[in-house]
């Protein structure tokens, strides 16, 4: 049995001091290849045990080969998971006489003064913070981390399909080096659809065997999914506030403003509601989840940032206003229920409007077909490498031409570029006076002191970007932060026409008193008038699964019964409308002034196909259902220009980046403007450029 192999303080204190008659099926199959010293992928479904799954035998293995601080790291792509772990993981270590720790920027500097100088068994952190400790001059990088043996990711599906992913395993390599031996990694994932891949992104380059590990028993319940169509979010909170009372509800929306927008609605209905979300501050998050969790009969309304496995107590119901458009999403929110006995997983879809019903509706199908979404890291991380060149040469004290390569020897993504794109992100770095060269040591220029120097560098901690914000006050209480420019449209609207700024935040109405724009500032008293609150951020792609599946829904007669009595109705409704669109190949359709091409082909394709239409892009819109050209055409010049614009599309043409996208990448001073460009045209580029030359057209009036 697994569990024996366990060292027998550990074992003792599983059974006795924590509780537990046993473990389950994912935590025992975890045990031998965790001794072994394997890399290994644990995917389970939120609250599997995927924690106990790592730590258990990383334990043992610090008691049996008696590990010295710091050994293990914990990391997290969230602080307030790092905060949620923390008291579990203390007190596993806790158990055996050991110490675990947290260190993020909410971290006070004394207790990080004093991890520096008695480092703990197990440190909780962030890829950004660890970039922090690396580049800073106050740890002694070699001392801190020269018995490192072990790395726990968290949710590392999160990480890998963005950048920074390629920065966690840059940190990674380069802890690596510092501890003089290859890392044991260990990713938990809830359900992606390609684990192995994503298990072999984690471990490039290293030796050690890396499988994914994952429960085999079967489900013993269907989950219980359903679709209503309540056709505005007014009456959403109508619904929510009149069904389920009694019960914890948590409440999915897909961005901070609806979240806002449901909070507000629900409390107007007396409901007994709370808000959370990445805008709000941690003070205020903190309280709200807090009380959420001890309570019964209340909702809380987030976005995706409680996706990620943030322990909230228990639920009994999931609410989902319209849909996310992944399968992985949608799996990893419904499983924050159905985890106690006799209950099972459910997710309750509320359509507030055509488009959210159709994509809802379009999600189920996908989840019933069993289709969930591969990660892919994005290709060609220029930016990346010259970030972690500018942050190892703080490492190091200067660094070297070739020396970069010894330290990320794990980073596929980086070793990977062509060595000419390599060779000109050096020679830019140079030329635009970031670096100097002396003597074959590079280090800070003017330029890069400038650029790069502010807070002693910490803009390199930092791998993505974020808008300028201004923070919320009530008194000296911090509410949230809004982006500037959206908060400037709203409050200069409401200055020309005499009225005050009111806000929605936290599911709170406050009026505006005062703004310090010089120090970022807004300040409020509570209001009783309803207000809003608007953030920046674009809309994600959607793939094109994901828009054959709306397809699917539009021209199918089949009615799930999933589907509520309104959604159904609903769904008859929309499909007499798009009757035109069955068949097989591109349907479109020739009106006045415009064609419009109906490819179900997904964002990235139908970007690339209005390209390929359209060059200058003045005439031409699209999404991830179809392309728009607005002109007049014959219809035998629609056929000829669609052929065309197949033909170069089959034969690898790639969007042209402008210079405006290639300016909003991260470190983009550091390089060249044609390699930022190449970078976005990889990353935009369709995988699947199969389309298809068969074209239905029919003229509309």
């Amino acid at each position: 049995m697994s569990f024996d192999s366990l060292h027998s303080a550990l074992q003792y204190h599983i059974v006795n001091s924590i509780g537990w008659p046993g473990l389950r099926e994912v935590q025992e199959a975890c045990i031998v290849p965790v001794l072994a010293g394997q890399n290994i992928i644990v995917q389970a479904q939120t609250a599997g045990g995927k924690t106990e799954a790592a730590f258990f035998p990383l334990i043992s293995r610090m008691l049996t080969e008696r590990w010295e601080p710091l050994s293990i790291l914990y990391i997290s792509p969230l602080r307030a998971l790092i905060n949620n772990q923390e008291s579990r993981l203390r007190g596993y270590f806790q158990l055996v006489g050991h110490e675990a720790a947290p260190w993020h920027g909410d971290v006070p500097a004394g207790d990080k003064k004093r991890l520096r100088a008695h480092p703990p068994s197990c440190l909780l952190t962030t890829p950004e913070s660890l970039e922090a400790m690396l580049i800073g001059v106050s740890t002694d990088k070699v001392r801190m981390f020269a018995n490192l043996q072990a790395v726990v990711i968290d949710e590392v599906h999160a990480f890998a399909g963005d950048d920074r992913g390629w920065h966690l395993l840059s940190v990674l390599s380069r802890l690596s080096v510092l501890a003089g031996r290859p890392l044991q990694r260990i990713g938990l994932s809830a359900t992606v659809g390609n684990p192995q891949d994503l298990a072999d992104w984690l471990n490039a380059g290293v030796e050690a065997p890396h499988p994914v590990i994952r429960s085999t028993s079967a489900q013993p319940v269907l989950p219980d999914v359903q679709l209503d169509y309540v056709g505005s979010a007014a009456n959403a909170a109508k619904v929510i506030s009149l069904l389920h009372r009694g019960e914890k509800r948590l409440v999915f929306t897909d961005s901070r403003a609806r979240a806002e927008e449901i909070g507000g609605l629900l409390r107007g209905l007396e409901v007994r509601a709370f808000v959370t979300h990445s805008s709000l501050s941690k003070d205020v998050r903190g309280q709200t989840e807090r009380a959420f969790a001890e309570e019964k009969d209340c909702v809380i309304v987030a976005t995706s940032a409680l996706e990620l496995g943030i322990d909230i107590g228990d639920l009994d119901r999931v609410i989902q206003i319209d849909a996310p458009t992944r399968v992985a999403s949608f799996l990893q929110r419904m499983g924050r229920t159905g985890r106690r006995r006799g209950t099972v997983p459910n997710c309750l879809f509320l359509a507030t409007d055509d488009t959210g019903l159709e994509r809802a509706a379009g999600l189920i199908h996908l989840w019933e077909s069993g289709y969930v979404e591969p990660v892919v890291p994005p290709p060609r991380p220029y930016h990346l490498l010259a970030q972690q060149v500018m942050a190892l040469a703080l490492q190091t004290g200067g660094l070297h031409r070739e020396d970069w390569k010894r330290w990320l020897v794990h980073v596929p993504g980086m070793l990977s570029l062509p060595v000419e794109d390599v060779d000109a992100i050096f020679l830019h770095l140079i030329e635009s006076r970031i670096f100097r060269d002396d003597n074959g040591l590079l280090w800070f220029d003017e330029t890069g002191e400038k650029t790069f120097g502010r807070r002693h560098f910490m803009e390199l901690v930092s791998v993505f970007t974020s808008q300028p914000v201004l923070e919320v006050l009530h008194g000296r209480s911090s509410i949230a932060t809004l982006d500037q420019l959206s908060f400037a449209v709203d409050n200069g609207a409401a200055i020309q026409q005499g009225r005050p700024t009111i806000l929605t935040l936290a599911g709170h109405h406050w009026v505006v008193t005062e703004v310090d724009w010089k120090r970022r500032q807004v300040f409020v008293t509570p209001a009783k008038d309803d207000g809003k609150s608007r953030w920046a951020g674009g809309s994600q792609d959607i793939s094109r699964p994901f828009s054959e599946a709306e397809r699917t829904i539009l021209t199918e007669e089949r009615v799930n019964s999933r589907w509520s009595k309104r959604a159904v109705d609903k769904l008859t409704e929309l499909r007499s409308i798009y009757t035109w669109i069955g068949g097989n190949g591109v349907m479109g359709q020739l009106g006045t002034n415009q064609v419009e091409l109906w490819t179900f082909a997904g964002t990235r394709m139908n970007r690339l196909i209005a390209a390929q239409l359209d060059p200058s892009g003045e005439k031409s819109s699209f999404n991830h259902r179809s392309v728009l050209l607005k002109g007049s055409y014959k219809a035998e010049d629609v056929e000829k220009i669609w052929s065309l614009s197949c033909d170069r599309i089959e034969s690898g043409v790639r969007i042209i980046a402008t210079e405006e996208q290639a300016n909003a990448v991260k470190f983009s001073d550091a390089v060249p403007l044609s390699l930022r460009k190449l970078s976005i045209e990889y990353r935009l580029d369709p995988q699947a450029r199969t389309i298809g030359h068969k074209m239905n057209l029919t003229t509309i009036q």
